[in-house]
């Protein structure tokens, strides 16, 4: 199939931008690798394209006031092998699942995050790391965390006259530690579930946060505070996962497909997500703040 008719416009500003999205008929484009699909197969007919791209100010990767700030023009690949990303090690714990090289090379952070999709990485990501997601609109500018903006399957917080301008990450801080994992039939394939995992210790190695996140097994990431699970199990991840699987069966609850029953998603978000606690918290207890 081929998109339906639509216009293209490029302004050089911001405050173009958002005058081109004042009807609500338009749609931002920046790498198009969510959108353009979508458009090839008529799941969206914009009246309007709206390219970011020639906005500078939207390329910004810096960072500031113990956050890693990415604009929305910012790549997946850029980002991947920015000197930043040290900052913030689940991004590069996530970022080499995110699709593929060449799809990194276009696609952009704040676009992944804007479309939204149930099972991709960076929106798990985001949420599990407590990130603030930056919306631009006729209204000025307006500042969403994270587990507001997600509203549903390919669907957000941002308006049909607004545009998301940047996502902020956390800094890691001394004594956490992270976990990331995810099972797909092909690398680069959507996941089948995902968990993504934040350990913060005492410096006696007492679990002082523990935040996991789930992805492919609901309409949007989910993420829950599971300090006390932590605290009250040992150590190793087989004495996590039989209350995780009691966690799993309230998190999945997508419908089965021909690539993975529900109960199969529960069964697999178990074991993820105990492993990957099991190993953020390790990893936390040796000081350590990347993988």
């Amino acid at each position: 199939m081929k998109p339906a008719p639509f216009a293209y416009v490029r302004p050089g500003s911001l405050d173009e931008v958002l005058g081109c999205l004042a009807d609500g008929e338009g749609k931002v484009i920046a790498g198009g690798q969510s959108l353009v699909p979508v458009l090839a197969m008529r799941l969206g007919r914009p009246a309007t394209l709206v390219d970011i791209n020639s906005v500078s100010a939207l390329s910004e990767l810096r960072l500031a006031d113990g956050m890693l700030r990415v604009g929305a023009t910012v790549r997946q690949r850029t980002l991947e092998h920015s000197a930043e990303i040290t900052s913030v090690p689940m991004l590069a714990m996530a970022l080499p699942f995110v699709g593929h090289r060449e799809l990194r090379s276009r696609g952009t952070v704040c676009g992944s995050l804007a479309h939204a999709d149930p099972a991709a990485e960076l929106p798990a990501v985001a949420c599990c790391l407590g990130a603030r997601l930056r919306i631009a609109g006729p209204g000025g500018h307006r500042e969403v965390a994270a587990a507001e903006f997600f509203a549903g399957a390919m669907t957000t917080a941002v308006g049909p006259d607004e545009v998301l301008v940047a996502a902020e990450f956390p800094v890691a801080e001394a004594g956490t530690g992270f976990g990331f994992a995810e099972l797909a039939r092909r690398h680069g394939d959507f996941a089948l579930a995902g968990v993504a995992a934040s350990v913060t210790v005492e410096p006696d190695g007492t679990p002082r946060d523990a935040r996991l996140t789930a992805f492919g097994v609901s309409d949007r990431p989910v993420s829950r505070d599971v300090t006390a699970l932590l605290t009250t199990e040992g150590g190793d991840w087989r004495d996590l996962r039989p209350a995780l699987e009691v966690l799993a069966e309230e998190i999945v609850d997508t419908e089965g497909d021909a690539h993975g029953s529900t109960g199969y998603r529960r069964r697999l978000l178990a074991v993820l997500a105990a492993r990957e606690l099991s190993s953020a918290r390790r990893r936390a207890a040796a000081g350590k703040a990347s993988s």
